[in-house]
């Protein structure tokens, strides 16, 4: 398989080498976190570590079942320790161990431990271990392959416009990549195993959920109205054969059990002229619009502008940003981008392009909610045209492959 480089989240792990600081990488089920593992161990050889210093167990091997037991992984790990050198321990969906946050706390206070542990929940760092570990991690939030990396996959980079095309259709995972060259079409058998694996094992059989088929049409529903303001009722309404006098509970439970295994991101409302946080009408987003496609069949390639916001808005929390729909008076901005230092200001469209003089309502659509902002803040117009990129009295419109390519702001 080839192996696509990540240097995003590479670079994050040479910073902290040797730092006594847990390095927890979280993210969806095949997202690429045991591959980062391997390449980052590639580099730790590289640089003279020797192989007896690197501890590396995956808990979805059968062969380490029996080290799914803390204690018995707590002993195991000691005896593999080197005397006088610094020892690096890679743990591998490291929330299939029983109690797991006293095995990781006892490893951290050793100085000669370097820990590195992954996990496919929210679940992971939740409850215990965030309240067990406060200030001794860092968590490294990984996503699939940006387009950026996909491009890296394929010699030939020309025909930008059908590469993007794939990669909406044939999905971000990265082994994905390597079942499109061989044969396109059992793209589905793979995006069906991590479907079912992620309700099985991250959602179901961790929270103990009976009712698969409520789960799947919650799953549906919110997979098919990515980038629509939406509530919990709104759900109940919509979703066929479901009792809403006990439905609001439950389906509130299943949408947070899908956000806390990375298969929807829930999008909060900022209102920027009141600069307070809305608790309602939430808009949420899927983890791959391949996985999309499967889960939706042909209604898939429907509302395009909302796709397009999908990956918009995967690409800004790669890059770092908290990310919220912003609300201006009764006027929306599709991303408010945050970070400490800088806020930024994105509209999303497919096109602003216009036949006519009347047609001009699209792109005084897309200008009138960031004119309305007033402050000094860079402010963005994203779509698919491609015309020579534009500027309207600061406001900027760029190629959003353009943007997805040069991830320097």
């Amino acid at each position: 398989m080839q192996i696509i480089n990540r240097d995003q989240y590479l670079s994050i792990l040479k910073d902290f080498k040797d730092q006594q600081i847990i390095k927890v990488i979280t993210g969806v089920r095949r997202c690429g976190k045991s591959t980062l593992f391997e390449i980052y161990k590639n580099y730790l050889n590289k640089i003279g570590i020797e192989n007896n210093q690197i501890i590396s167990i995956n808990f979805e091997d059968a062969d380490y079942e029996k080290l799914q037991d803390r204690k018995k992984l707590y002993t195991y790990i000691k005896s593999k320790l080197v005397k006088g050198k610094k020892t690096y321990i890679f743990l591998d969906e490291i929330q299939n161990v029983n109690e797991f946050e006293k095995l990781v706390d006892s490893l951290y206070i050793n100085k000669d431990i370097d820990l590195y542990i992954t996990g496919s929940n929210a679940f992971l760092l939740s409850g215990e271990l965030a309240t067990l570990l406060t200030g001794r991690y860092i968590e490294i939030k990984m996503l699939p392959l940006s387009f950026k990396e996909y491009l890296e996959a394929f010699s030939d980079k020309t025909d930008l416009n059908r590469k993007f095309r794939n990669y909406l259709r044939y999905s971000s995972f990265p082994q994905a990549i390597e079942i499109y060259k061989i044969n396109p079409n059992n793209i589905n058998l793979f995006l069906d195993s991590i479907y079912n694996t992620i309700l099985f094992k991250d959602v179901m059989q961790r929270k103990n959920i009976t009712d698969k088929n409520i789960l799947e049409r919650v799953t549906k529903y919110l997979y098919d109205n990515i980038g629509n303001r939406t509530s919990i009722k709104k759900i109940s309404d919509n979703i066929e054969g479901i009792n809403i006098k006990i439905s609001y509970n439950t389906i509130s439970n299943y949408i947070d059990c899908l956000i806390d295994s990375y298969l929807i991101y829930k999008v909060q409302r900022y209102d920027i002229k009141g600069k307070e946080y809305l608790k309602t009408q939430e808009k949420y987003y899927a983890v791959d619009i391949g996985l999309r496609y499967h889960i939706l069949g042909q209604t898939s390639n429907r509302d395009m502008g909302h796709i397009l916001e999908n990956i918009v808005y995967l690409e800004l929390l790669r890059r770092g940003y908290k990310v919220y729909i912003g609300k201006y008076d009764e006027l929306e901005i599709d991303f408010v981008a945050k970070k400490p230092e800088n806020t930024i200001y994105y509209q999303v469209a497919l096109t602003t392009r216009t036949n006519n003089e009347k047609d001009n309502n699209i792109i005084n659509r897309e200008l009138k909610p960031l004119q309305k902002i007033n402050d000094n803040y860079p402010k963005y117009i994203l779509t698919l045209d491609d015309d020579l990129d534009a500027d309207y009295d600061g406001i900027k419109k760029i190629n959003v492959l353009d943007w997805l390519l040069n991830d320097k702001e």
